[in-house]
């Protein structure tokens, strides 16, 4: 195993370690896996598979070294819906689906990209993908019953206020055994996972002083099998995955999200780096295997990623032997995971939705009271009330609009001239006034990047205030740290106008990107190699030697001292 870097160095230490580690987290997940493929319209038992052999590939072929992979939370409204459309049968295909994109996304390197969505965005969604987890377990919670379950989240909250009146009481007692151990086992033992404690507890009650009066797994969706399904291959057709790519593409990148998030906690936890293609590559594999033993999509799971390193984890072996163990509890307890009330699992859901809530980000963002804010409010809004899809495309494309506002809002164009009382005679925009200009040289000084946001409000600063009669312009572009093809061909439009009346365009102190780029174009020799210069000193010196000093006689603007020299009595008798 030396061979392999991930278990380079590995010794019987840290088996042991990989042995408790993958234990302790087998127990956390197997409550977890069923609870979050019942809240997305499956049965339980499609959870466990996906716990099993999700988590086990995940962890073997991924690239964090501490990956603890399964249902998630985040993918619940998104699966739900999926189910609600479509049916259980092309769920399982558009996960495959989703994980052959995943592995596409691997192979050509666009893990990093994932990270340059926007925090807002993010935030945004995670918050209300945990609204609606939390809201679709009041039902079970209260033990309500005959509700009709929908798509969206009006029509559900309106199924709970008509079908109030069904509520359990001792539905409701159970459920509040389970939220209460969950709440006080970590003031009492943080090694101990409160949820299964409380799942453990409530159930016993139940069973022992209510027992038929609470809805179990086993009375709603019928006895768990204690084995894994046979090997099944979906059936495929072209109009079926044309259908579906849509909800597979969200799988994807939902899944490559929510993985390479985990990923970055783990690396904070333990200060390991992670390899953010392969671990799509592997979320991808164990994606499209998944599927064919009945699993639902899986992805990095942050909340069991981080249980597994506080526990010692020291390698992947971890994962697999937390895959393991669950496959190993399936096969010897499955009658009396049956018999867990639905009322006991609905606490451990609504703390999950708690935690991910992001309310502590959520809250510092809305008080910056800035454009992040109405990104964040109208994602989670649209999560919430649309779907996540329509969430994020949304988010995003807000994002980016009110990016490229504030970048447009940063540009400066400022006509300057020098300043005689400075060193070196600065030039400054103060200096330009309609009593003090040179009617021959326009100096301007450009901050901030020329892109498509603002080429427009560059080429029109110059423009209008720029003379027929202006022999040279000089733009000093030392603040300019990036030019794309819309800038430069604003760029184009001033140089051609200013060579087109018989003058010159003058470049100081350009930095690489824009002069590379203006080379790609072209730009470079319509304004003439020996046009560029490194200081604006030396770009004033040029161009004051190339000034038409018959029309400087006279001259009351005085904007340099040569000007002032030559309209001197002396020069004026000449």
């Amino acid at each position: 195993m030396k061979g392999y870097g991930r278990f380079e160095g590995y010794n019987y230490q840290m088996l042991r370690r990989d042995l408790i580690s993958g234990l302790i987290v087998a127990v956390v997940a197997i409550p977890l896996g069923m609870a979050f493929a019942i809240a997305s319209g499956v049965k339980p038992q499609f959870g466990i598979y996906t716990t099993i052999v999700a988590g086990i590939l995940i962890s073997l072929l991924g690239g964090s070294k501490f990956q603890i992979g399964g249902p998630t939370g985040a993918f619940i409204p998104i699966l739900f819906a999926i189910v609600m459309q479509y049916g259980y049968e092309d769920l399982l295909i558009a996960g495959m689906m989703g994980g052959i994109i995943l592995v596409l996304m691997g192979i050509l390197k666009l893990g990093v990209l994932i990270k340059y969505i926007p925090r807002p965005v993010t935030i945004g969604f995670t918050s209300g993908i945990a609204v609606i987890i939390f809201s679709g377990q009041i039902s079970n919670f209260l033990g309500l019953t005959n509700l009709e379950r929908h798509e969206d989240f009006v029509s559900n909250m309106k199924e709970i206020v008509l079908h109030v009146s069904t509520a359990n009481v001792w539905t409701m007692l159970t459920a509040l055994i389970s939220l209460g151990v969950i709440l006080v086992m970590p003031k009492l033992s943080t090694k101990i996972p409160g949820s299964l404690v409380g799942l453990i507890v409530s159930a016993i009650v139940a069973a022992l002083l209510f027992r038929g009066e609470v809805a179990t797994i086993g009375s709603t969706y019928g006895n768990i099998p204690s084995t894994l399904p046979s090997l099944q291959l979906p059936q495929l057709s072209i109009d079926k995955i044309i259908g579906l790519l849509p909800s597979a593409f969200v799988i994807a990148m939902l899944g490559g999200i929510e993985s390479l998030l985990s990923a970055v906690v783990a690396d904070g936890m333990t200060g390991s780096r992670h390899n953010s293609n392969k671990e799509l590559i592997g979320q991808g594999i164990a994606n499209m295997v998944t599927p064919l033993f009945g699993g639902i999509p899986a992805t990095g799971a942050i909340a069991r990623t981080a249980t597994n390193i506080k526990n010692g984890a020291a390698s992947p072996l971890s994962g697999v032997v937390h895959g393991i163990v669950v496959l190993l509890i399936l096969i010897l307890f499955a009658p009396l995971a049956s018999a867990i009330p639905l009322a006991s699992m609905a606490p451990i859901l609504m703390v999950v939705a708690w935690n991910m809530s992001e309310r502590k980000h959520f809250a510092e963002i809305l008080k910056t009271k800035t454009s992040d804010s109405v990104v964040l409010v109208i994602t989670f809004l649209l999560t919430v009330f649309t779907d996540l899809t329509t969430a994020v495309e949304i988010g995003l494309i807000m994002a980016v609009l009110l990016f490229v506002k504030r970048m447009s809002d940063m540009l400066g164009v400022a006509k300057v001239l020098p300043d005689p009382s400075l060193k070196h005679e600065k030039v400054k925009s103060y200096m330009v006034s309609e009593g003090h200009d040179c009617p021959q040289l326009s100096i301007y000084s450009i901050d901030g990047p020329l892109f498509f946001g603002v080429a427009s409000t560059f080429e029109h600063s110059i423009m209008d205030s720029l003379q027929e009669h202006h022999r040279m312009l000089l733009l000093r572009m030392a603040r300019v740290p990036f030019m794309d093809s819309t800038g430069a061909a604003n760029l184009a439009h001033i140089v051609k106008h200013v060579t087109h009346a018989g003058g010159i365009v003058l470049i100081s102190g350009i930095q690489h990107q824009p002069r590379a780029f203006m080379k790609k174009m072209g730009l470079d020799v319509e304004i003439g190699h020996d046009h560029f210069f490194e200081h604006t000193g030396e770009a004033i010196n040029y161009a004051l030697k190339r000034l038409d000093y018959n029309k400087c006689v006279g001259c009351q603007h005085f904007a340099f001292r040569e000007c002032a020299a030559l309209s001197s009595p002396a020069q004026k008798a000449k």
